[in-house]
């Protein structure tokens, strides 16, 4: 998907907010796909996201994160770990299926279908200039505000 341009898209956001692609043109934008809030892998990941957020700022970029959970569940997410970001609920995965992000997995023994953790890097002309997929949570915060740096 890199190169790309992002169509515009909508989705309710924390805060009672509606996050619009369009409201961020002209940023660089990192958006992080990641399965279920509360679980381990998830809440390292925006755990190391929230930590290293004032360096994104400082990088002129936003972040936003995006599962298929419900606002209510990101709300209470959101307030456990103190996270200065939005996360995005996308229930009818219809930025997931924009980003191809849906796959099957193995879960506990079991095939299931859910979001591949995943995060992108949207410039400020809104092209994919940079994507990661299928990646371990611990350190990629750090990996990709280092490649936000390098913009």
């Amino acid at each position: 998907m890199s190169n790309q341009a992002v169509p515009d898209f909508t989705l309710p956001a924390t805060s009672n907010q509606t996050f619009a692609l369009s409201s961020v043109h002209g940023n660089i934008l990192v958006i992080f796909f990641y399965p279920k809030d509360n679980t381990p892998g998830c809440t390292t990941e925006v755990q190391q996201f929230r930590d290293l957020y004032p360096d994104f700022k400082k990088s002129g970029c936003e972040v936003v994160g995006i599962s298929r959970d419900s606002i209510k569940s990101h709300e209470n997410f959101k307030a456990k770990f103190s996270l200065p970001f939005a996360l995005l609920s996308d229930a009818d995965e219809t930025v997931c299926n924009i980003f191809c992000v849906m796959k099957q997995k193995m879960m506990y023994g079991k095939q299931v279908r859910g979001i591949e953790r995943s995060t992108f890097v949207i410039d400020s002309k809104g092209i994919i200039c940079k994507e990661w997929r299928g990646l371990k949570a611990d350190g990629h915060a750090q990996e990709v505000l280092s490649f936000v740096k390098s913009i």
